[in-house]
């Protein structure tokens, strides 16, 4: 991995780190990660997420503590879905970390209780889903602490490093970091320091990828970034609100009218500001939105000129535009991407993706993917994580990081 650009480390933000805790040898550890993977008829089909907590529990179970890891999947709405159990984590991390890793079958319960006396220094054990609690994401934090109290019972120390939801007021996030000695993983600390470096003085040029359906998803990332970078290149489903707002058909692409006056007010904003936001100049449209449709790749002022009309829907963006975006991404010092360039899922539109992806590896700058959907469209597509810098665990932390909100599981830290 090459060096960021711009280095923060743990004392400029003020969150204590592991050391701080003191010696943990004998001490029992919560740690809150996150494991919440994708999944397809009960396997885990991307590690990514659990690979990145590797360092963390391999660091605590090397100090003599007894690990305690806690975790969500997915959304049971405070019921319990046997199909998101995170029994299979635990297999998956027997597997990578080539150690026994026991699993709890509740959270607070017996078999927790049990399991958690019965540890010895080293020993490493993963309670199940904590979203089978409905306190845990209740939006009454008395609730969240009562919860978080039962979590913490009889442990010495709690250890934050599910970057994916420090977003998020959740009572294994805020209020657990409030009622025992807490710190940051080293994780969390690495994410930190990776957006801090590409927001606040990163090497230029700087260029910023932004794709995915949602216009509305990343304007705030766009406000926010308008006066920290030189060039943003503007792809997936989002692209055609932009090009809408230049006045161009698009048929029956996704778009987002209501917003067409704020991207006008963006792009005029960056032209004084001297950013270069740069549309695509041709599109992959097809008939309908299926993986066998007919398609066609067109200029952008041509999307309804063909036998598809008006019902015409873009779905990728083209091979003239993929070379556009691969000479800025190739010049740049400083490369963030987040969002996929069109459907990556239908093979005939993954070659936008898969041609960004590739600019990206090739890059000789700083290269930081921005989880999510960007993360598993690297790895499906092919691509190793070592080709890039750093892939982000948190699709949504990462975008309200970079959008300058106050993140109020790193809030808790400081």
């Amino acid at each position: 991995m090459k060096a960021p650009p711009f280095s923060l480390k743990y004392e400029d933000f003020s969150m204590k780190n592991i050391a701080d805790l003191g010696d943990l040898n004998g001490k029992t550890v919560i740690v809150r990660a996150d494991f919440n993977v994708p999944m397809r008829d009960g396997e885990i089909t991307d590690e990514g997420r659990i690979a990145a907590s590797l360092p963390t529990i391999e660091k605590l179970s090397e100090a003599g503590a007894k690990l305690v890891l806690i975790s969500h999947l997915g959304r049971p709405g405070g019921a319990t879905v046997p199909e998101l159990s995170l029994k299979p984590v635990s297999n998956k991390l027997t597997s990578l970390l080539d150690k026994k890793v026991f699993f709890a079958e509740d959270t607070v319960g017996e078999s927790a209780s049990l399991m958690r006396s019965n540890l010895k220094p080293g020993e490493i054990l993963l309670l199940e889903n904590l979203r089978f609690n409905a306190e845990e994401t209740d939006q009454d934090a008395n609730v969240r602490l009562s919860f978080a109290k039962k979590l913490a019972h009889s442990a010495d120390a709690f250890v934050s490093d599910g970057f994916g939801v420090v977003h998020r007021k959740q009572a294994s996030v805020t209020e657990l970091a409030t009622v025992l000695p807490s710190a940051a993983g080293l994780l969390v600390a690495k994410e930190t320091d990776v957006l801090a470096a590409i927001t606040q003085n990163p090497k230029r040029p700087s260029v910023v990828v932004l794709g995915g359906s949602k216009v509305s998803d990343k304007l705030g990332v766009i406000n926010h970034l308008l006066e920290r970078v030189d060039t943003i290149l503007v792809g997936g489903g989002m692209l055609f609100t932009f090009l809408a707002a230049k006045d161009l058909t698009i048929g029956s692409s996704l778009c987002e009218p209501e917003l067409i006056p704020t991207v006008k007010e963006y792009m005029e904003r960056a032209k004084k500001l001297g950013v270069k936001i740069i549309v695509p100049t041709d599109v992959v449209i097809a008939k309908k939105f299926a993986a066998n449709s007919p398609h066609l790749t067109v200029p952008v002022e041509n999307i309804t000129d063909t036998e598809f009309g008006e019902t015409a829907i873009g779905l990728d963006i083209g091979p003239d535009t993929v070379k556009t975006f691969t000479k800025y991404i190739q010049s740049a010092k400083t490369v963030f991407w987040n969002g996929p360039m069109g459907v990556f899922e239908f093979e005939p539109f993954a070659n936008g993706t898969r041609g960004i992806a590739d600019a990206i590896a090739r890059s000789e700058g700083f290269t930081v993917v921005g989880g999510g959907d960007s993360a598993a469209a690297v790895r499906e597509l092919g691509f190793s994580d070592k080709q890039f810098d750093h892939i982000s665990t948190g699709g949504g932390a990462s975008l309200e990081y970079l959008e300058g909100k106050t993140l109020p599981g790193l809030e808790v830290l400081l």
